[in-house]
């Protein structure tokens, strides 16, 4: 009976990282507040690069399309300078540079910044997520994917560095930082989860030692699985869902949610 209560508490870990990885209010936020609602206590770096990996195939899937054009084309203009391919090269020469800045703080600032993280931390970023939400609610900028210039990728590239902390989200301050430099809603969108997919990939890298150093993996094979499976689960369908909300615009939702969750954090902790 008691191994079964811990696989149902991850498996809403696993649901709850699933479902707010993609969308603007804080997944690493949100798992902290769930462990310490459930009595699982901090979630170690491990378990981090777990559901980090999980969303990651997850996303993986969704943009395979993309990513496979601009895979090829970038190699096929690398090949033969064909200007027909220099659409796909560029972008993905803007990937990686909006990458740059989270990549380097990351590593700096990482275990400084996860040491310091309160509930109160979490509250006050919350608001400023949804303040910042509420800004950018009615702008739709008319920037595409040939559009964008190496000044757009370093300040959506920073606001991806600023989503270090827990409690302000990584998808809301790409999709943020990316709207207030002018790209439209669906530009914004596959902007800032092009920027995830390498941060995420080097995260699982970096981690993986870390994972197989693991002293209890026999003891969480099965809870770490039933986690894995149930985040990209819900990676995959949270992704779906919010795609279609931003083709509405109706990113404001979420600026409530923030609010909400934050002043809840503020009376109960």
């Amino acid at each position: 009976m008691e191994n079964l209560i811990s696989y149902i508490k991850y498996l809403i870990i696993g649901i709850v990282q699933g479902f707010t990885e993609p969308i603007p209010v804080s997944s690493s936020g949100h798992v902290m507040i769930v462990s310490e609602l459930l009595g699982l206590g901090e979630q170690g770096f491990t378990f981090a690069i777990l559901t980090n990996t999980a969303s990651l195939f997850a996303i993986l899937i969704i943009y395979r399309k993309d990513l496979m054009r601009l895979v090829t084309n970038s190699i096929k203009y690398l090949q033969t300078k064909n200007e027909k391919y220099i659409t796909d090269f560029r972008y993905v020469f803007l990937i990686i540079i909006g990458t740059i800045p989270a990549g380097v703080l990351g590593v700096l600032l990482n275990d400084i910044i996860a040491e310091n993280v309160t509930m109160t931390t979490i509250a006050i970023m919350l608001f400023v997520t949804g303040i910042a939400l509420w800004v950018i609610r009615h702008i739709n900028g008319n920037k595409k994917d040939k559009d964008l210039r190496v000044k757009d990728a370093l300040l959506v590239g920073l606001g991806q560095a600023v989503a270090l902390t827990p409690g302000i989200s990584r998808s809301g301050a790409t999709i943020i930082s990316s709207i207030a430099v002018g790209m439209t809603r669906e530009t914004a969108l596959r902007y800032s989860f092009m920027l995830y997919i390498p941060i995420s990939l080097g995260g699982v890298v970096l981690g993986f030692s870390d994972f197989l150093d693991e002293p209890n993996k026999s003891a969480l094979a099965i809870p770490y699985t039933i986690t894995f499976i149930s985040t990209f689960i819900m990676t995959y369908f949270a992704m779906k869902w919010f795609m279609g909300i931003m083709k509405k615009g109706k990113l404001i939702y979420f600026t409530y949610y923030c609010f909400i969750v934050g002043t809840l954090l503020l009376i109960f902790y």
